[in-house]
């Protein structure tokens, strides 16, 4: 049975929106204004996390993210994991998929997801995708929380969850410095609170 963790890099307040710098956001960059060290902890970090991953679930968003900057053809160790894994993206618009291992899961997101859980073993990562994590959230189809805190405050921009039916209680698991700034917490579901 697959496990669906959720990977965010996330401000300290909680923002996801425009990390890099090319959504126009007014705080737009704020992840790449990482120090070195803190840089290179990070990318350990996700470097080891993809190891350790079955497959990857992507938005549409998130996926054309990747492919605009390059994933399907960069090289080193990361990348050839990230292009190796079979990743599923949910679209209802995609046809066709220009990262090699990829598949449009169409129709019903909770349906698709439930059946990809059955069918995959093991971990089963969300990057980014701020549109589909909230759905997942919602329908309890998530298993783990993997936050990367930032250490910026932007007080303002699109945050990981909006509103929700009703409380989504979480245990914290595991909670990790990377670098001289970053925390990872991980969290996982409270499924009989």
């Amino acid at each position: 049975m697959g496990k669906i963790v959720i990977s965010e890099n996330v401000s300290l307040d909680g923002v996801i929106q425009d990390p890099t710098g090319k959504e126009g956001f007014r705080f737009a960059g704020w992840f790449d204004q990482m120090e070195g060290k803190d840089r290179e902890a990070w990318a350990g970090v996700e470097y080891e996390e993809a190891l350790g991953t079955e497959a990857l679930l992507l938005g549409r968003r998130t996926y054309e993210w990747f492919v605009a900057r390059g994933w399907a053809s960069r090289s080193g160790g990361w990348a050839d994991r990230l292009r190796s894994l079979p990743k599923y993206v949910v679209s209802s618009t995609l046809e066709d998929l220009d990262w090699n291992n990829s598949t449009v899961l169409k129709g019903d997101v909770v349906n698709e997801v439930s059946k990809l859980k059955r069918k995959v073993d093991g971990d089963i990562v969300v990057y980014g995708s701020g549109r589909l994590v909230p759905a997942l959230m919602e329908h309890d189809l998530v298993d783990e929380l993997r936050l990367m805190i930032c250490p910026f405050v932007l007080g303002d921009g699109e945050r990981l969850f909006g509103e929700t039916s009703d409380q989504k209680p979480m245990r914290l698991v595991d909670t990790r410095t990377v670098g001289d700034g970053l925390v990872l917490l991980t969290y996982q579901p409270v499924r009989d609170a």
